[in-house]
């Protein structure tokens, strides 16, 4: 039993709960679900009329192994991909550039240009399932591979659903696979956010992401304070682009962790909810209520997983999609118990999936929407969340603004002490993390990792030469260009842009163009 009386927060953790712990406000801070402030859920009916979305993040090597991955979840029953990329991908550069060397293929699948996005989804019928891509600042380069793609196959941009992640500010806090300096880059979120109105009215334009923060160290509170803050610095953004709120907050989404902490868990997912709905109602003055309604993705807990006795993790990933459900997601990846040792086996991502589909198919998850309202436990530690968060949130607006903080470095401060307090916990022993600082054994069973083929990259600077070889480069420098003026300008660069990638301009040549005109970020810079 741990030792440990506090919240991951830092609120006591009380042994008793009774009534007299309930906000006397209750009924106003709960509402009923699907009504503002939609702290029992987003919709009316939650899961009692079809389960969450089950969708397993999967990427690596080359687009054809990764594509093999995509038709093996979609056998197993996932009901919508999320792809990874490799880092090159991932900070805008091909594959064949020096500074790529080494890590071509290694975190998820290399993508240089629409080439390697149509043997990404070679077979899938885009038309039917929901894609989401975790890309940030090339993340508008790699949504319209997508859709050009989908055009390819007779699939209209106004069919296709998914997502994006284009969550650039979290970043400079907690991440680090940033291109561009943050005011061109909230440009781009704002560019990006209006062609979608237009061309992709379904997709949802960003993923404001406090999962990396939390996997950087991150309290729930602080991954909600600091995730919220961020999306409000979005909404400015978009409303200085001239967009109105009602045009485009309906499409934004979060992203967030699921710890094996679960009471705790499903109190911020409710808190984030009703601090979401009542910012956007009272302080943005959104009145469609889709605007308000937070709706999120959910990842469980990858830095609570443990090299040592990997199979102990089936069990946390368990107990962290339960308190996901609980806390009402709307899609739900459950990581596979071998990702703390390599790139996960087909037989571990498949029973990742299985997890869900139990959760779903048997348990009474399903039966009732928002089983812990009215708990004297979640709703106190709902209210303790909201508080914390709501008083982070101030700390962030005192800078002036969420970029004023993080150019202050106010975020990342906070989330390093957190996580070297926590660090200190484990080796102490306060934090016990089974088989890792207790219950351990003397050896650990052979294990053998999923292994990315070296050549991999070789194979991919000789499909970027051939491509360079046979395309038409004047027609691309010709675009690229026109991108130039474009970012130069104040028009939006994605229409641009959609014409070089469809002229067969590289990933990287594009974002190579914006850096030319916007610059590169570094976090000595000023802004």
């Amino acid at each position: 039993m741990s030792e440990r009386r506090s919240s991951e927060s830092g609120f006591p953790i009380q042994g008793v709960y009774t009534a007299a712990d309930l906000p006397e406000d209750l009924d106003s801070r709960l509402g009923a679900p699907g009504e503002f402030p939609y702290t029992r859920g987003v919709y009316p009916t939650m899961y009692t009329s079809r389960p969450w979305t089950m969708r397993q993040y999967a990427g690596f090597g080359t687009a054809t192994e990764s594509n093999a991955r995509y038709h093996q979840l979609l056998r197993a029953g996932t009901m919508g991909l999320s792809v990874a990329f490799d880092l090159p991908t991932q900070m805008g550069y091909d594959s064949d550039d020096p500074i790529a060397h080494g890590e071509v293929g290694k975190v998820g699948v290399a993508i240089d240009s629409i080439e390697d996005m149509r043997m990404l989804f070679d077979g899938i019928p885009l038309d039917k399932v929901s894609t989401s891509m975790t890309i940030n600042a090339p993340g508008s380069v790699l949504l319209l591979l997508y859709q050009l793609v989908a055009e390819e196959n007779g699939v209209a941009g106004g069919v296709l659903n998914g997502t994006i992640q284009n969550d650039i500010l979290k970043e400079y806090i907690a991440r680090g696979t940033y291109i561009f300096p943050p005011k061109p880059s909230l440009r781009l979120v704002a560019d990006t956010f209006a062609y979608c109105r237009k061309e992709v009215p379904k997709w949802n334009t960003i993923s404001i992401s406090g999962y990396h923060m939390a996997e950087a160290g991150a309290t729930p509170a602080q991954e909600i304070a600091f995730t919220l803050a961020n999306g409000v610095e979005y909404v400015r953004a978009a409303l200085a682009a001239g967009l109105a709120v009602d045009d485009f907050a309906p499409r934004l989404s979060f992203f967030f962790v699921a710890r094996t902490t679960l009471l705790e868990e499903v109190a911020k997912f409710r808190a984030a909810r009703r601090i979401w709905a009542r910012l956007m109602r009272d302080e943005v003055g959104a009145k469609d209520p889709k605007s308000m309604m937070l709706r999120f993705h959910t990842q469980t807990a990858g830095v609570q997983l443990t090299a040592q006795q990997p199979e102990v993790n089936l069990v946390r990933v368990a107990i962290q999609g339960l308190g996901a459900v609980l806390g009402g997601t709307q899609s739900l990846h459950t990581n596979s118990f071998d990702e703390a040792i390599a790139l996960p086996t087909e037989k571990a991502a498949r029973l990742a999936l299985r997890t869900q589909q139990v959760l779903a198919y048997e348990t009474d998850l399903t039966a009732t929407v928002d089983p812990f309202a009215g708990s004297y436990v979640v709703e106190a530690m709902t209210a303790e969340v909201e508080a914390a968060a709501t008083e982070l949130m101030e700390r962030v607006a005192d800078h002036g603004s969420a970029v004023d903080a993080i150019e202050a470095g106010f975020q990342k401060r906070e989330i390093e002490q957190s996580a070297y307090r926590i660090a200190q916990e484990i080796d102490s022993g306060e934090r016990v993390v089974v088989g890792l600082n207790r219950f351990t054994i003397d050896a650990e069973e052979p294990y053998e990792p999923l292994r990315v083929d070296p050549a991999i990259e070789a194979a991919q600077a000789e499909r970027l030469a051939k491509l360079r070889a046979e395309r038409d480069n004047d027609a691309v420098d010709r675009a690229l260009a026109e991108l130039r003026a474009a970012a130069e300008g104040s028009a939006n660069v994605l229409y641009p842009m959609k014409e070089a990638l469809r002229a067969r301009a590289t990933v990287g040549e594009v974002c190579g163009t914006l850096r030319a005109v916007w610059g590169t970020y570094r976090p000595s810079d000023r802004f």
